[in-house]
């Protein structure tokens, strides 16, 4: 793995060396339960708190509005389901976009068969949402409204606070998956006027299985919600389990980092972004997916027009990237967000997505861009009757 360019860090980022070694004391010689109520349990339960108290900075809530899960997918589940049925006298019409992360997606469509009415807003040709459509979606009866922060594929950032604002005037609670926004960008609970958020440690340098759910906890729009998990009243009844404590120490060191650091990295990360798009949208044929400037500093979604994608990944030997979300690359349908966006299947079949990150360096996008080129070409010409 050693000469790996990596340049899929919106699948999962590496973890960071000082994120590993806050984690490795609790999974040696405090390994003990937070919840147990001898001192070493109560140890842990002070880490686990402190990691809250990071989390809780890093989002602008309060402590004992996050809840600690196994990933933003659990989050994403746990809050859509535990709201829509806990919140069904009120009404059971949920609006989302037709351009979520499939969890948010599949969710829904579960809940359809059990007699919810879900609402799939469209979006622009550069993914952006009406904010019109969004006005004209919600009703008296609907319970939620839950609009993706940044998009995973393009990096396309939706207009959340008015989306909120629209929410809240018919007294529905806004939910966002947040996956890709948070470690990245920033992000505020009270100016966003979140009432509900999703995210995940592995997207920000932190460790894979471990995630965090925000409830927003005060008035006018405490959230309630009606638990997936049931066994022991753990995480203030939100999602019982004993707590993954490391992971939950490695979410907070990662957390505390990216508070720290997010400046700088963006400045970076902006940079090496920029030129390899640059060097891409030079050659013939090859267009940008997604909003030129309203997304996310990481990522750059590029078609290829006349190059498979499929193949371009083939003929990479020590690079990686990818060509739709990890959740449902393995899929042979052409990624959804990009069809929504207006794109032809064959425009989609043939689009990468490049994300870099935190450790992505400058050697990285000069090879990347020399070998996908090359790759291109050949496959252009190939092509050429």
């Amino acid at each position: 793995m050693s000469d790996l360019i990596y340049l899929d860090n919106n699948a999962t980022t590496p973890l960071d060396p000082r994120v590993l070694e806050a984690m490795m004391p609790y999974f040696t010689n405090q390994y003990a339960n937070a919840a147990s109520n001898h001192r070493f349990g109560v140890g842990a339960n002070q880490a686990v708190k402190s990691a809250r108290e990071r989390v809780a900075s890093l989002i602008g809530s309060e402590p004992g509005e996050v809840i600690f899960t196994s990933g933003a997918t659990e989050a994403i589940n746990t809050a859509i389901k535990g709201v829509t049925e806990h919140y069904r006298e009120k009404g059971t019409h949920i609006v989302t976009v037709s351009t979520e992360h499939p969890a948010v997606l599949d969710t829904c469509k579960y809940l359809e068969s059990k007699g919810v009415e879900v609402t799939y807003l469209p979006v622009d040709q550069y993914g952006s949402i009406d904010l019109h459509e969004v006005e004209k979606a919600i009703r008296n009866e609907t319970i939620l409204v839950s609009v993706m922060l940044v998009n995973n594929e393009t990096g396309v950032i939706q207009p959340i606070k008015e989306i909120a604002d629209l929410a809240h005037q018919k007294d529905a609670f806004f939910m966002t998956d947040a996956t890709q926004a948070v470690g990245k960008m920033p992000v505020d609970m009270k100016a966003m006027g979140i009432d509900i958020m999703a995210f995940s440690a592995h997207k920000f340098y932190g460790p894979k299985g471990v995630g965090g759910l925000y409830l927003r906890g005060r008035r006018p729009f405490k959230v309630k919600l009606d638990a997936l998990i049931h066994g022991g009243g753990h995480e203030r009844g939100a999602r019982s389990g004993t707590l993954n404590v490391p992971g939950i120490i490695g979410l907070g060191a990662a957390a505390e980092i990216a508070l720290k650091e997010m400046e700088s990295d963006q400045e970076k990360i902006r940079a090496l972004r920029d030129q390899l798009e640059q060097a891409f949208l030079q050659m013939p044929d090859t267009v940008l997916n997604g909003h030129p400037t309203n997304r996310l500093y990481n990522v750059s979604n590029i078609c290829f027009r006349g190059a498979d994608a499929d193949a371009i990944i083939a003929g990479l030997e020590n690079i990686a990237v990818s060509n739709g979300s990890a959740c449902s690359s393995t899929k042979v349908e052409p990624s959804h967000v990009l069809t929504a966006m207006g794109l032809s299947e064959q425009d989609a079949y043939a689009s990468l997505r490049f994300s870099l990150g935190r450790f992505s360096i400058h050697l990285d996008v000069e090879n990347c861009i020399s070998s996908i080129s090359s790759i291109v070409s050949s496959l252009r010409v190939m092509k050429v009757p």
